[in-house]
């Protein structure tokens, strides 16, 4: 019944919808950005209110509407006038960018809500662990989460086709555990412990497949851009993986079947 009604949803007013799902997503986005910058001080980012970074004026109503707020205040403070960071409108229009492309391709579905939810935790992770080299725990735990709930339904839908649910129950276990080893092996110099808990719990969401291909792309990408960014920024060898991989992760979560198909379609010729 829920799907059916969804269904004509789409098909009898798809603009509304996709304009109340980039709203709702800019709003998510604002609180996106409380988050990566709280959650590395190990500040509340429920119980504290929003603030002025620089000189921590309690900010009103006006202020705090996503993406038009920064518009009408140029970009600065209020109070002080100090320069408010152009990350907050940018994170705010990507949430509800990637919020578009998540009902674009799952559809009014449980699913399309499972992969906003990814794709908030993406983002901050991604923001948090290009500045900080770390990725919080708690962001991990979240995608673990999202992700087991997403592999029981898959799991019950598979068993009642009486399919095999193999790549689902291994997905959290064997790009991690090779991560793993290559973390023991190389002393934490290839990779952080943070990646591998990553993919663990991207492998939930995922499956076998989908967390293999979110590492080769993630690896193509980090590889590509880190490379560029050496020859244009000057940047050292280190990087972030994070970021790359939640790219991997990300392109996926939502276009993954499409780009295994296509690529088994290359091998075969057919």
């Amino acid at each position: 019944m829920l799907k059916q009604t969804a269904e004509i949803i789409m098909k009898t007013a798809p603009v509304p919808v996709y304009i109340f799902v980039f709203l709702y997503g800019i709003v998510f986005g604002s609180f996106l950005n409380v988050c990566i910058y709280r959650l590395p001080k190990g500040e509340s980012i429920v119980r504290v209110n929003s603030h002025c970074m620089t000189c921590g004026k309690k900010l009103h109503w006006y202020e705090l509407i996503p993406i038009f707020s920064w518009l009408f205040l140029r970009g600065k403070c209020h109070g002080c006038r100090s320069r408010i960071s152009a990350q907050y409108p940018l994170i705010e229009a990507a949430t509800g960018l990637l919020f578009v492309f998540c009902l674009a391709v799952k559809g009014l579905t449980i699913d399309m809500l499972l992969c906003q939810a990814l794709m908030c935790a993406l983002l901050v992770l991604s923001v948090i662990d290009a500045r900080t080299k770390e990725i919080p725990n708690g962001i991990n735990i979240f995608i673990a989460v999202i992700g087991l709930i997403r592999a029981v339904i898959n799991i019950i839908s598979l068993i009642k086709n009486h399919e095999n649910v193999l790549d689902i129950v291994l997905g959290p276990v064997v790009v991690s555990g090779v991560l793993m080893l290559i973390l023991i092996i190389s002393g934490g110099g290839a990779i952080g412990g943070g990646d591998v808990k990553l993919m663990a719990a991207a492998g939930l969401f995922l499956g076998l497949k989908g967390t293999v291909l979110a590492l080769i792309i993630g690896c193509i990408a980090g590889s590509i851009i880190h490379i560029a960014l050496m020859k244009i920024r000057h940047l050292g060898r280190q990087l972030a993986m994070g970021p790359y991989l939640s790219l991997g992760i990300a392109v996926t979560a939502l276009w993954g079947s499409e780009i295994t198909a296509w690529y088994l379609r290359l091998l075969t010729g057919a």
